[in-house]
């Protein structure tokens, strides 16, 4: 089986459509993905209805925290998405994006970017606005050569020049959400250092200890060394380790599958959610 636990639609920040990118796992073989938007749940309906035979589709957010000053994703798998305390802090997050976007324009205009909150918003299209949307309003006025470009002190990157805030949940906070609302937590691409500040193996710990359920290994930010040192630390710790492409479309160079998860940790995923269930396919819309 190859299954890959990280993907992005254009419901945030990717340029699939969730059909478009269901449709593009089964081209790519996969037998499993995972749509884990940020914050938000709103493409797995359409992702459900254009699921193609022989792909199975694991529901699933990417949630926005920050810990100790330090940001860092919490991807979600088979939670109930109409939990009400979750569903809140959702929203909550979803609601502070067009504002911190805003900011980030308005931060950016002050360093002499013709940058505007229109092209912004017509990169974003129906997506959760971010900043990788921001991002790509850089390469289109030539500012950076991509969108991995902006997130850089100069740019966007935690305490960068056109950086702005957002609400974020504590992840100790976003572990028991999760859980209450019968999900299962993998902390993403804990050691990307290359996004900025990366939390240190002591909180990664207290993560454990609140309940986290396991840590994306294999990640295109993560070179062997790395993979190496988080596998040790996971069977330190007693976590779950995962492998995912978090494949945007065309807004990044992964691609789907690049990286996978090994079937026996995504069937311990799989018994431990009680939310929500795997969606095999039937054949969808085409």
């Amino acid at each position: 089986m190859r299954i890959d636990l990280h993907t992005h639609s254009t419901a945030s920040d990717g340029t699939d459509s969730p059909a478009e990118l269901v449709r593009n796992a089964a081209a790519a073989g996969l037998d499993v993905v995972a749509l884990t938007d940020h914050d938000t749940t709103r493409g797995h309906a359409e992702a459900i209805a254009a699921l193609p035979e022989g792909l199975t589709l694991v529901t699933g957010a990417e949630l926005s925290c920050r810990m100790d000053g330090i940001g860092l994703h919490m991807l979600a798998y088979l939670f109930d998405p109409a939990e009400p305390a979750l569903l809140a802090e959702r929203e909550l997050v979803r609601d502070d994006r067009v504002p911190r976007a805003r900011g980030m324009v308005g931060k950016l205009q002050e360093l002499g970017v013709p940058v505007t909150w229109e092209q912004v918003a017509r990169i974003a299209g129906d997506g959760s606005v971010g900043r990788p949307h921001v991002a790509e309003a850089l390469v289109e006025l030539g500012v950076v050569p991509d969108v991995s470009g902006a997130f850089t002190p100069e740019w966007l990157a935690d305490g960068g020049r056109a950086y702005v805030e957002k609400h974020e949940l504590d992840p100790v906070d976003a572990i028991r959400l999760v859980k209450a609302a019968g999900g299962v937590t993998v902390f993403a691409h804990p050691l990307a250092v290359k996004r900025g500040q990366v939390l240190p193996e002591a909180s990664v710990a207290r993560l454990a200890e609140a309940g986290l359920d396991g840590i994306e290994v294999d990640h295109m930010d993560h070179d062997e060394a790395t993979r190496a040192r988080l596998r040790g630390l996971a069977k330190e710790l007693g976590l779950l380790t995962t492998g995912s492409s978090d494949y945007h479309g065309s807004r990044k160079t992964c691609r789907l599958g690049e990286y996978t998860t090994d079937p026996e940790i995504y069937g311990e995923i799989t018994r431990r959610a009680s939310g929500a269930f795997p969606v095999p396919g039937a054949g969808g819309a085409r």
